[in-house]
């Protein structure tokens, strides 16, 4: 007789900085089916999951206004979630442009509540560095820059309500080895064999996201078969991993430092997903570190 299998409640944590959407995605989640509530302290959550059992699957908004928050307290409780047989973990981020955000809250004349005494941009800085690390692990990440409410609702719905069986999301991501991998790898592919387009001074100060570099990094003779086999790879494991239950699938290329070979390879490689018809979201790590160094004018 085969094995029963215990279903999984499945959970997803919906967070973000103040002003990225993060309440209309809650409210869109809970159109969808969704047992939804928004800003619940982290510390009532285990005993949210000791009440009674969910009917539904439940969109928790975690806020970094609570309280209890903390970075390190997230990522701690993500990960005690992640290792429970019967929970099924989506980690959602909320994302925005500062430039965005600071008019946003110019907009509304709101205080920022990270920083209610301070100027908003003050607050928007600081609520990005206490969440950078949250950015890191999660699951599924929509940056609503260039959203209105309406495009919000459609990607939202596009990840955790698709058409025709279960939804795998899918993240692609580049990385620095200096900088160590990062949290949460299913699938790590190394490019360092690749040209290295740092060694062209014309080059080094773009990123792999540059046609130039892009081209560059692709001239390689080892390029074209790396590239092919990555992804018929992928495409061949995609239905197993669907079929098997998997709820997101995190891939990602490394290089020495995270700027060309790895960035080139991971938009070529999300780029074939994509047109394959596969939702997939793609990160570049050290891209975005590099980001938050820079001040807003």
């Amino acid at each position: 007789m085969a094995e029963q299998l215990t279903p999984q409640q499945r959970i997803v944590l919906v967070t973000g900085p103040s002003g990225a959407g993060r309440s209309t995605a809650i409210h869109v989640l809970e159109d969808l089916g969704f047992e939804a509530i928004d800003n619940l302290p982290m510390g009532l959550l285990m005993r949210l999951l000791d009440g009674p059992e969910p009917a539904q699957p439940m969109a928790l908004g975690i806020d970094a206004r609570n309280r209890d928050f903390s970075t390190i307290g997230f990522i701690e409780l993500a990960a005690t979630l992640g290792q429970m047989a019967d929970v099924d973990l989506t980690i959602l981020y909320l994302d925005c442009r500062n430039d965005v955000l600071l008019r946003r809250f110019s907009e509304t004349r709101r205080r920022h509540p990270v920083a209610a005494d301070a100027s908003p941009e003050t607050g928007i800085l600081q609520e990005k560095e206490l969440l950078q690390p949250i950015r890191e692990i999660a699951d599924t990440l929509i940056d609503t820059s260039a959203l209105n409410v309406h495009q919000l609702r459609e990607e939202v719905e596009r990840w955790f309500a698709p058409k025709g069986g279960r939804h795998l999301a899918v993240s692609v991501e580049s990385f620095s080895y200096k900088r160590g991998l990062p949290r949460g790898l299913d699938m790590v592919f190394d490019c360092r064999f690749l040209a290295n387009p740092y060694w062209r001074s014309e080059l080094r100060e773009a990123d792999g996201r540059n046609p130039d570099v892009a081209t560059y990094v692709q001239s390689d003779m080892n390029y074209s078969a790396f590239f092919e086999r990555v992804v018929d790879l992928l495409l061949e494991l995609l239905p197993a991993f669907r079929a098997e239950g998997k709820a997101h699938l995190s891939v990602a290329f490394g290089c020495t430092g995270g700027q060309h070979r790895s960035v080139a390879v991971a938009e070529a490689v999300a780029k074939a997903l994509a047109e394959g018809g596969q939702p997939v979201a793609i990160r570049h790590r050290e891209m975005e570190r590099r980001a938050l160094n820079v001040r807003p004018d």
